[in-house]
């Protein structure tokens, strides 16, 4: 009876190895997820509400994206990611994040690219807080890591 109960524990600490490993993974890109939906967040709230922090972004928009330096209306149709395999200059599997949104049609092309560059660079910037690399990657987060995967961010597709 004993070598039963040895050979049943012996599967049973394979089976919670096997568990653990997988489950560590997916913990990560739900934590990944998680931070990237708070980023984008509150990329659109300080985007829709005008606030800029440096005079800089502000001249700017004064400049040239007028329409931005008002308040706007910004709705989130999805965010999700793809897996994009492994990366060899990283040793880390690559993951690129999608964000859908969509918002008035008062705003021309140019427009729609700085928004989404400031909810893209938030969400970055969230995702580097949630795994503490802020210092492993540049200003603008690009890219941001974690203990297995690198993380990046197409160009918002607005609908």
């Amino acid at each position: 009876m004993s070598a039963e109960f040895l050979f049943l524990f012996g599967v049973l600490i394979i089976i919670i190895m096997i568990s653990i490993v997988f489950i560590s993974g997916e913990n990560e890109l739900n934590t990944a997820m998680e931070a990237a939906r708070n980023g984008v967040i509150e990329g659109v709230t300080t985007s829709s509400s005008a606030v800029y922090p440096e005079n800089d972004a502000y001249a700017e928009y004064s400049d040239r994206k007028e329409g931005l330096l008002t308040p706007y209306s910004v709705d989130i149709v999805n965010i999700s990611y793809e897996e994009f395999g492994f990366d060899n200059g990283y040793d880390k599997k690559q993951i690129q994040f999608q964000v859908y949104a969509k918002t008035s049609d008062r705003f021309d092309s140019e427009e729609l690219v700085s928004i989404g560059d400031r909810i893209n660079y938030y969400l970055r910037k969230s995702i580097a807080i949630s795994f503490n690399t802020t210092d492993s990657t540049n200003n603008l987060y690009n890219p941001v890591f974690s203990p297995h995967y690198v993380f990046t961010t197409a160009n918002v597709k607005w609908l």
